[in-house]
């Protein structure tokens, strides 16, 4: 599996969201992803709250509450005129090159300054094109290539419309699923287009035979080829009990495989824990709900059986809650700050450790890769600062932006760059990332890991072994 595609089976199990370009958590551009893996605000109004707030025009005030929002919380300054001609061009790109209108125009619009004149010129562009062109689209498509334009114009990969589907399939990831499926990590190669898959220990999938990297040609005799992710994805899922016919071949092979598989209830556990050589395993697929909970169980369980040392591996983890990184770290680090946030107005917000440490857990190492991103980093950078662990692996990917969800009337959603974070020790790791403390080189190919020709989790026993034997 190629490097590129490897970088989004960071948290689902046939549940992936479209972000418009951007990874779940927005870390990768130019890939169908997985979330966002993100950071939620935790301040905002229920979408019920805001259809009750707003009334009738679903739309209108959609478009009204983003342009709001992406004016004051974007993480800088925006140009209100950047905003309404992103609009513009969202509308027209939509109409002519989606819905095939020729000769489709819009009269440009022009900002004063004045928020409300820029607001009701966004919605005098958007009247204008529902008014002219409603007979070849609808307005709830028309409101969202609006809002999307708006978004492209700020030109930040991580700050993107979630439509209800994207934006259910984000929740069901960040929950662990609870949902008809076979238990497989789905990608989409950006360059072949191949949907990719990564199999759950335990789960349909892997019991059936599917391997890291297969790449699907059919579900249930219907080509994969040419079809979107979310189409795929759709396809594979379906009601506990029914059975689903994939056709497969592995990664960069040409023999074919035949799976049928049952369908199940999935729940999709995030953490993989095994004491292995007296140490204690966790492998953390991504910072959800329920991983903190899991995080704790494997050290508890670590230290039940006499655990020498812990590794925690983070590679391709592109991240999740940050409330949840916060959590995490916590059980490592006994005080102190955790992240710092800083927004547009250079307000910074420390993030404590929460007081929940678990003693005995040393020595650490944490196995990072170029795909380990934001929430992972957060954390690695925490225990990195500290001194409470050795990184081991490769640079980091370098996300040290934070996301906030805000939802919309429409039940859709809006994800903005809200803050930008530092370390404790206040590094700043946007477009740099973290380097490791003991540097080991590895092709990212999710077949490597947790097996013998894994050289970088092998580093990391070596170093426990050294700082065992030498207590």
């Amino acid at each position: 599996m190629s490097s590129k595609v490897r970088a989004l089976a960071a948290a689902l199990a046939v549940v992936v969201v479209a972000l418009a370009g951007a990874l779940y958590l927005g870390y990768r551009s130019g890939l169908t992803a997985a979330q966002t893996r993100f950071e939620r605000s935790s301040d905002v109004a229920s979408i019920s709250d805001l259809r009750s707030l707003f009334g009738g025009n679903v739309e209108q005030h959609a478009l009204d509450f983003a342009f709001r929002r992406m004016e004051e919380a974007f993480y800088k300054p925006v140009d209100p005129q950047a905003l309404l001609d992103g609009e513009r061009a969202g509308l027209l790109t939509t109409l002519q090159h989606q819905k095939h209108v020729r000769n489709a125009a819009l009269p440009p619009a022009k900002a004063s300054g004045d928020f409300s004149q820029d607001k009701t010129a966004a919605d005098e562009q958007l009247a204008y094109a529902e008014s002219h062109y409603g007979k070849a689209t609808t307005d709830a498509e028309l409101t969202q290539a609006a809002i999307r334009g708006m978004t492209d114009a700020l030109k930040d990969p991580y700050t993107v419309y979630l439509s209800p589907h994207e934006i259910q399939g984000l929740n069901e990831s960040l929950e662990g699923g609870n949902f008809g499926g076979i238990g497989v990590y789905i990608v989409q190669d950006p360059k072949s287009g191949d949907i990719l898959v990564d199999p759950i220990e335990a789960l349909p999938a892997a019991r059936a035979g599917m391997k890291p990297g297969d790449a699907v040609l059919r579900v249930d005799g219907q080509l994969t080829k040419g079809l979107k992710l979310d189409e795929v994805e759709r396809m594979i899922r379906g009601g506990a009990g029914t059975t689903v016919s994939i056709v497969a071949h592995p990664y960069k092979k040409t023999t074919i495989h035949t799976y049928h598989i049952v369908r199940q209830i999935i729940h999709v556990p995030t953490v993989k824990a095994k004491l292995e050589s007296g140490f204690e395993y966790i492998r953390l697929a991504d910072f959800g709900k329920t991983s903190a909970d899991e995080i704790k169980a494997a050290l508890l369980d670590g230290k039940a059986h006499h655990a020498r040392g812990y590794i925690l591996d983070l590679r391709d983890n592109g991240g999740g809650l940050l409330e949840i990184a916060v959590r995490i770290s916590s059980y490592f680090v006994p005080s102190g700050t955790i992240v710092s946030t800083i927004n547009r107005q250079g307000y910074k917000e420390d993030q404590a450790a929460l007081g929940t440490s678990i003693a005995g857990l040393s020595p650490l190492v944490v196995l990072v890769n170029k795909y380990t991103a934001s929430a992972s980093e957060i954390t690695s950078g925490a225990l990195q600062d500290y001194g409470l662990a050795k990184l081991v692996g490769t640079k980091t990917f370098g996300k040290g932006v934070v996301q906030s969800i805000y939802p919309l009337p429409d039940n859709g959603a809006l994800k903005i760059t809200t803050a930008r974070y530092l370390t404790p020790l206040g590094r700043d790791i946007q477009h740099k990332g973290i380097a490791p403390d003991l540097v080991v080189t590895q092709n990212p190919d999710p077949s490597l890991i947790d097996t013998s020709n894994d050289r970088q989790l092998a580093a990391a026993k070596a170093y426990l072994n050294k700082k065992t034997t030498a207590r």
